[in-house]
Parts: structure tokens; sequence; C-alpha cells
């Protein structure tokens, strides 16, 4: 007997308390027991960045907050920019990654430069939001030490264009932090990012030259990783698996019922196949992929308005273009180590180059100026070194040049230096400035109420002749997924421009399966089915309203004396060809019984005046006011820059008009609609 309890309560007193104790360190746990090839970190696993940071002699920090990479890619470009003019010990690291509690500790001489990247309707990344909290929560002199740097990432057709990063603003300022240089706004919105950085870079560059007394000299590369190369291939050695989960030496984890188990994120996806894929335009302009892919050999689930992130690899065509470029050998094997233990290898190692380059960098991508500015110090000679540093140096010529003509890299390089090869280049040095191939995204088109185990995802296909006469200009994925289409219904792809190994490294994506992992969205139905819903979605825009119309369905045919509220759908195509799931909306709208209708607009029809969804809009006027007055959620899904302004502006007109107000106070009602999340935006 212990505290007057009998053995059997005591037993069950100690259970209870292990279990707590399990659940209140779950997150530890977690990473110990599950961890994956992007958690290779420093100094034990220590999340004390004051203490990470003096442990490796450290005395500048880059944070970064990103959702797909790109923060990620431009706060790595500072860093190492920081490291090769002034030799400063520079961590860059994941904010995902560490505790802040006595950020206020760092040295006096330490700045940090924090690159946010902006999520949803004015969110912080993810892997952010603890970051998030500490900042919420840090009283009025808990910062006073702190001096920092920030670069923001957004878009500036978002109503919160680079909110997250002004909300960091904010927060630092009134914990007594101090901005050095000014703020930063990349803006890709109107694609000048690259520029918007290099504007930036430049000022706090000088700001702390000053500020910190550096002496800045000639840039020159100093490599992060030892590159080794190995003799042979075994089980241990990556072909472009997604992660190390998936190589031979290693095990995926089941459970009884032989169901795959996650976690299932950035990084690691599911390997999913491919179980219907067909061709939804019926001309020969475009092309758009309807692609079915089966989850139920995984434990992963998703919600109607998620996100699909679905894995590419690299086109043939691609990879031999830039191994040719660079006179890399494919078969080449080798293993990487960090020369620093505050980075990380970038993907799983060892390797081959001909794995790296089709699966893990990001060739096909456009090539910012400061890149390309890099590798003037390899050329292959002076006259091509002269070109380099030319149009490194003149932003008006690098957009006409190398922007305008949709060069990537390997493109660029060979117009400049024609037959010669760029050999002089490290590999490492590559593998340091070429970006981690990352997944694309897609609003799920299918309904988690009907399909549970069925992703649906609705893609249209990237490939249209170059403006100025080259090499046609194609998407990464959407190229993929084509590809397996034409496979998948036995067609001949011959005359496709681009051209892809399906099978994966050892066959793993044998029989049609792609990698892929879902990502959480607010982009949800309001929970009472009687609210009023409308919907707007032009070309694959209208991917998330298949889903939202098919969970509708689904909910009718399970309850009984339901009334749904009215569900509007504005649809915008260019003619009949691209109208999309056009023979699916009818019976829809039959078994919906009133409370769904679909307006659709041509914009291209033979003869016949342009027809866009604003048009259509104003021509509902009398509706729209109706609904929005009876509590309607707005969903708007599609081209950020164009439809998406036009709809708001048309919505505030129809305020204005309807509620007899000024427009600048049915503008503050839309905000209010949008930050309430009664209007809501998955916009690109």
């Amino acid at each position: 007997m212990i505290l007057g309890l009998d053995n059997t309560d005591f037993y069950v007193l100690c259970g209870l308390a292990l279990a707590i104790g399990l659940y209140l360190k779950r997150d530890t746990l977690k990473e110990l027991f599950m961890s994956n090839d992007d958690d290779i970190t420093i100094s034990g696993g220590s999340r004390d960045i004051v203490e990470v940071l003096r442990e490796n002699g450290k005395n500048y920090l880059v944070l970064f907050g990103s959702q797909t990479g790109t923060a990620e890619d431009y706060a790595k470009k500072f860093a190492k920019e920081l490291a090769a003019k002034f030799e400063l010990n520079v961590m860059c690291a994941d904010i995902e990654k560490y505790d802040y509690h006595n950020l206020n500790e760092l040295p006096s001489n330490v700045v940090v430069s924090f690159f946010i990247s902006t999520y949803g309707e004015g969110d912080f990344p993810d892997g952010a939001v603890q970051f998030e909290e500490f900042l919420q929560n840090a009283e009025s002199s808990d910062l006073e030490n702190l001096k920092y740097t920030i670069f923001g990432l957004g878009n500036s057709t978002y109503e919160f264009y680079n909110g997250a990063a002004k909300k960091a603003v904010k927060y630092l300022d009134q914990a007594g932090s101090k901005i050095i240089g000014k703020f930063g706004q990349g803006d890709d919105g109107a694609g000048t990012t690259d520029e918007d950085f290099l504007s930036w870079k430049s000022d706090v560059l000088e700001v702390l030259k000053d500020q910190l007394h550096l002496d800045e000299h000639e840039q020159r590369y100093i490599p992060s990783f030892k590159f080794e190369k190995l003799g042979s291939i075994e089980e241990k050695v990556s072909l472009g698996e997604p992660s190390l989960q998936y190589l031979p030496c290693n095990k995926l984890s089941f459970n009884d019922e032989n169901i795959q188990l996650g976690p299932y994120d950035l990084h690691q996806p599911f390997v999913a196949p491919v179980v219907k894929s067909f061709e939804l335009c019926k001309g020969k302009e475009r092309s758009c992929i309807h692609t079915e892919i089966d989850i139920s050999g995984s434990n992963m689930k998703y919600s109607t308005g998620d996100h699909a992130g679905v894995w590419p690899s690299n086109a043939d065509e691609k990879v031999k273009d830039f191994l040719d470029i660079f006179n890399l050998d494919p078969e080449t094997i080798f293993d990487l180590s960090p020369l620093d233990s505050t980075i990380k290898v970038p993907f799983p190692t060892p390797t081959t180059i001909g794995a790296a380059a089709r699966h893990y960098m990001e060739i096909t991508g456009p090539v910012s100026r400061q890149t390309f500015g890099l590798f003037e110090q390899f050329a292959p000679n002076e006259d091509i070194k002269a070109k380099i540093a030319e149009l490194a140096n003149d932003k008006s010529a690098f957009a006409k040049e190398i922007h305008g003509k949709y060069y990537n890299l390997a493109d660029a390089l060979k117009e400049l230096s024609g037959e010669n090869k760029w050999d002089k280049v490290s590999f490492v040095f590559l593998i340091e400035t070429i970006p981690r191939l990352q997944p694309r995204y897609y609003s799920i088109s299918s309904s988690s109420l009907c399909e549970k185990q069925t992703i649906h995802v609705t893609s249209i296909v990237e490939d249209f002749p170059n403006p100025e006469g080259g090499k046609p200009v194609v998407g990464v994925t959407t190229n993929l997924l084509r590809n397996i289409e034409y496979a998948f219904n036995g067609k001949d792809n011959k005359d496709l421009p681009v051209h892809y190994d399906l099978n994966g490294p050892r066959s793993l994506f044998k029989n049609f399966k792609i990698p892929i992992h879902v990502r959480r969205s607010t982009f949800k139905l309001p929970s009472n089915p009687s609210t009023p819903v409308l919907m707007f979605g032009p070309g694959t825009g209208v991917a998330p309203f298949r889903g939202f119309i098919r969970e509708r369905v689904k909910f009718i045919e399970n309850q009984e004396n339901v009334k749904l509220g009215k569900h509007l759908l504005f649809y915008g195509s260019r003619n009949k060809d691209d109208f999309l799931y056009q023979n699916e909306w009818p019976e829809y709208a039959k078994k919906l019984d009133g409370s769904f209708e679909m307006i659709v607009c041509h914009s291209r029809l033979p003869n016949e005046k342009k027809v866009y969804i604003q048009d259509k809009l104003i021509e509902r006027e009398a509706d729209v006011l109706g609904m929005i007055n009876n509590g309607a959620f707005i969903y708007v899904c599609g081209d950020a820059k164009g439809m998406a302004q036009g709809v708001s502006a048309a919505l505030v007109d129809i305020l204005s008009r309807g509620k007899s107000i000024e427009k600048a106070e049915a503008s503050e009602m839309i905000k209010m609609l949008k930050t309430s999340g009664r209007y809501q935006e998955d916009v690109w």
C-alpha cells in the first residue's frame, strides 16, 4: 500500500502518469523515431538557437520561413554572399527548427536577417506558426537587443500582400527590436521578386558594412560540402528516391493491415498509383489532364478543398541539356559531407549525378540575374566572361536576352558559349546554387466525402511556343502528368515536346505511380449547408469547386430533409473545347434540385463578343447581392492578377450600388469579409 492505494490502483496511476508524460513529449519522440533525411541538423539536435550559434562560432544569423522553398532559396543566396564577400561566419536555418525564448541573448555583434513568405490570407508559412506566436507574445522590451533585416516574399495581387512579413515587422517593433536598412518586399505578382531582392540587398549590405565595420573583398566561391566519388551502387545509394525511407536498405512503416504509415509532408511523400487519367480538352490548342490517384495503400487523408503536392522529375531532354553544358557524367556516384555542422545535405546521398539532375535539382526554372552573375568566375574564356558580366549588370538587357527568351540555366549558358563547355563549374557549386526541385501544388478536384481513398488532380498543361522562336516553353509537372496519361491510355508520345522516365528510380514509379502528399488548406465550404455559396473559377480554377459540388451531392444523398443554400458557380473558359467537366455539371444540377446553378462564360467563341466572369457577375447583380445579404460565403480560385482582381472590383461595384454607399466603404466591406473568412481566395 502506497499513499493509501492498493497495488492495482498504484500501477494504474503510474501508467496514467507515463501516458501523460509520453503525450507531453510527443514532438521529441516523433523527432527521435521518425527522423528523415531533411533532419540532418546541428549540434546534437539542440533547439536553442543561441546555444547552437555560439557552439558553432557563428557571428551572423539568417532565418527563413518558407512554404514552397522560395524564401529558403533567397535566404541561402544571401547567406552565401555574406560569407563570400565579408568572411562572416553565417548560420542559415529554417525558423521551424529552433526555439526563440532567449533570442534577446544573442551577442551584440550578431545581426539576424529574416526571409519570410506569405501564405494564404496573409498567414505565416506552416513551419513558422510557432515563431509567429512567440513574436505575438513578446513584451515591449523582450527583444530590445535584437538587430535585424527582413525581406518578405509575397504577391501584390493578394489582399494581404506580404502580410506575414508585415506582421513580423510589427511584432518585432513592438518588442523593441531595431530594423537595419529598409523593409524589403518581393512581388511575385508583378514578376519582380528577383529585382526587388537585388535592390533590397544592395541597400542592406551598404548599411551592414557601415554598422558592422565589414571589409568587402572580391566574392569567391567557398564550397559548403565535401564531394567524394564512390565506386559502386549499393542499396544505400539513392537513384532518385524522394526520401531515404524508399531506399532498399531502409524500411517503410506499415500497420497490421499493410497500410503504409506517414507522416506525409514536404520531407516524405506517398508513392501512389494513378488509377485513371484522361484528356479533358476536346481541341488541339490546349491540353488539360484529369488524374485520379489512389491513396488507399496509405493512412493519408485529405479534406475537400485541400491541395495535392505532386513531386515531379525533370524531363529526359532537359536532363540531357543540363549534363551536356557542364560536361557531366550521369553515372558518377558521389557522397556529400557538410563542411559546416550547421548545414544539411539538400537531398538524399549518396546518389549519382544523373539522379540528382533528374530528381532533385530545379534545373529548368528561370534564372535570376544574381545567380547568372555567379557563373562569371567559371566562364570558359574571357570573351564569355565579359558577356556574363555585361548581362548580369544590366537589368534591361538581362530581361530581354534571358527572361524574355524563357531560358533556363543550361539554355542561357549554351546561348552565350556556343560549343564551349562549362566544365570548370564544380558540381558542388551547382548543387548549392540551383534550388531543390519542389512539389507542385494543385487544388484537389475530388470530394473526401465521396472519394475518401482517391485524389483527383486537374492540370492544364504548360506547353506553348517560345515567342522568341526557341524551344517550346513547357512546365515540369503538367507535362509529366500528360506523359503518364499518354502511357496509361496507350497513346503514341513521339510528338510530345518532352519525355520522362516513368519507371523512376529502381522502378519505384513503375505502373504509373507518382509521389504525392497533401497540404492542408483553409479553402473550405461553410459548415452550415443552408449558407449560400458564391464561386468564381475560370479554367482549372474550377477544380476545387468540382470537389465542393461533389461534396454537396454526396451530403444530400446521405441526409434527409436538408435544404441547401443557393450554390452559384461562375465558370470561364475560352470555348467549348476547353469547357472542363462539361458533361458532369448538368448531372450535379439535377441531383441538387435547383440549389446549384452554373453560369458559363466563353471568351473566345468565333464571331462572338468576349464574355468574362466579371461580365456575367454584373448581369446577375441582384441575385449576387441577395446572396451576400443572406450571409453567402465567397470563393475565388484561379488567376490572381486578372480574374481575382476583376471579381473583387465587380463585387465592390455591386455592393456600392446595392447598398447606396461609396466604393471605398464597399471595398472595406470586402476586406472585412476576407478577414472574417467569408471571402476566400485560392489564387496564383
